[in-house]
């Protein structure tokens, strides 16, 4: 019987290249942090230089890479810690990180010369990337055996939702491209490019809250029941909410707002209680201390969303509400993307790299004791002045979009992105001493 080592290594020594499943992670870290904190400074840049392709650029960067490799890499660890059989190709992961980085430099050139036609191409080809990843899952495991796992339920329409997200990016270019032809639905904006990509990582930051949380909690029945309920509640309400834009359907959103924000302070009080008994009982995990901090944002950002319904016009309209209340409309766009996915990606990988280096495997994943203490006390403690830095700098940037101030804004921005950067750089020894244990350890 191949270790599960063998398994995930199999594919890559037939072609006579071995690539550690360590080695992937570490990869995914150092690129994801490069991604995010690249696009950051390139938004703080364009606040005080006023240029358009900044403005434009980052979140395209944000999306395009950070966005798809989450979900690739990440996320396909997180399913196969759950079902083995799902087999981790890591040469195809390497290529896929490639693809991934092509699709950045390629998208970044469409903004700069203005070639929408190669927008199109960058999202065709991320569709293509994306769906070969989906094959190998469906292909793999059946709908019902995926579906008795709740969090498995979340992981798979990451993926889902992650092809329609990157179909939006296509049909958005042929729509730039041909303007006058009508045969693209006038929703198709870059702003509803923006919105259908963020939907694949918030979803999966649920998936993982239930399985490295609650789904090991002395409640963890209840838990079950209460996060399927909330998979219907969530993507379901998402589904809506965006009918009810289209539609124009002003009760509908607010209806559907409300009902999620109610979801969000049950989730956001709820962890809240797990954590007072975790910390009473282990250890303070800086990961979870960022993971509540990112629910803390979402919060914010469905109290931005519903103030962003109130003065909503008109979807696909510039500006999407009254020209006095776009701050409304970015720090509703910013407490998401800076706030709620940045901070709880930055928690989970602080979880899950670790985890995954420790062993060289996916056997931590598949333990309590991915939530253990397997960093040292420096690199906590780093972790947890990394947090403080990037709470006061991402809520600075909120109140520059209300004071106007670009000066702020760039500031912050800038300091928040030294901020995430940060994460590569208190991991690194802390990579070194896991995989030093770990070489001393299988030579005993």
């Amino acid at each position: 019987m191949k270790s599960e080592k063998t398994r995930i290594l199999v594919h890559s020594e037939k072609n006579g290249l071995a690539i550690e499943p360590g080695a992937i992670v570490r990869i995914f870290l150092s690129i994801s942090v490069v991604i995010i904190a690249a696009a950051t400074l390139l938004g703080a840049a364009g606040a005080v230089t006023e240029s358009g392709f900044l403005k434009t650029v980052h979140p395209y960067i944000f999306f395009v890479g950070f966005g798809n490799l989450a979900i690739l890499i990440l996320n396909r660890y997180l399913i196969s810690a759950i079902y083995p059989e799902l087999e981790v190709d890591t040469e195809k992961q390497m290529r896929r990180i490639y693809g991934v980085l092509l699709s950045v430099v390629l998208i970044v050139l469409a903004v700069y010369m203005e070639i929408p036609l190669l927008k199109a191409a960058v999202g065709l080809f991320l569709i293509g990337i994306v769906s070969s990843a989906a094959k190998e899952i469906f292909t793999t495991l059946s709908i019902g055996k995926m579906w008795r796992e709740v969090s498995v339920r979340y992981y798979i329409f990451d993926v889902i939702f992650l092809i329609v997200a990157n179909l939006g990016l296509f049909t958005l270019g042929l729509k730039e491209a041909f303007p006058e032809t009508g045969l693209i639905p006038f929703f198709i904006t870059q702003s509803s490019y923006f919105l259908g990509s963020s939907f694949p990582l918030s979803i999966s930051v649920m998936g993982f809250l239930y399985t490295y949380l609650w789904r090991r909690s002395p409640v963890s029945e209840l838990a079950k029941k209460l996060f399927s309920l909330w998979f219907y509640v969530f993507v379901g309400g998402v589904l809506v909410f965006l009918v009810s834009i289209l539609m124009g359907d002003y009760l509908g959103m607010m209806v559907v707002s409300h009902t999620l924000m109610m979801g969000v302070l049950v989730l956001l009080f709820g962890f809240v209680r797990y954590l007072y008994s975790f910390f009473q009982k282990h250890f303070k995990h800086p990961a979870l201390a960022f993971l509540l901090s990112g629910l803390a944002m979402l919060l914010a950002t469905s109290a931005y969303g519903i103030m962003n319904i109130y003065y909503f016009e008109q979807f696909g309209s510039v500006p999407p509400i009254q020209g006095d209340r776009m701050w409304i409309y970015h720090s509703h766009t910013h407490a998401a993307l800076l706030g709620w996915i940045t901070f709880s990606f930055t928690g989970m990988m602080y979880i899950i790299v670790p985890a995954i280096v420790k062993s060289n495997s996916l056997a931590f994943l598949r333990t309590d004791k991915a939530l253990s203490e397997l960093l040292d006390a420096k690199t906590v403690s780093g972790a947890f002045r990394q947090l403080s830095v990037s709470l006061v700098s991402a809520t600075a940037v909120l109140l520059a979009f209300f004071l106007e101030n670009n000066t702020l804004l760039c500031v912050a921005g800038v300091v928040f992105g030294g901020g995430i950067y940060y994460s590569r750089i208190n991991l690194k020894k802390a990579f070194n001493d896991l995989s030093t244990r770990a070489t001393k350890g299988k030579r005993r």
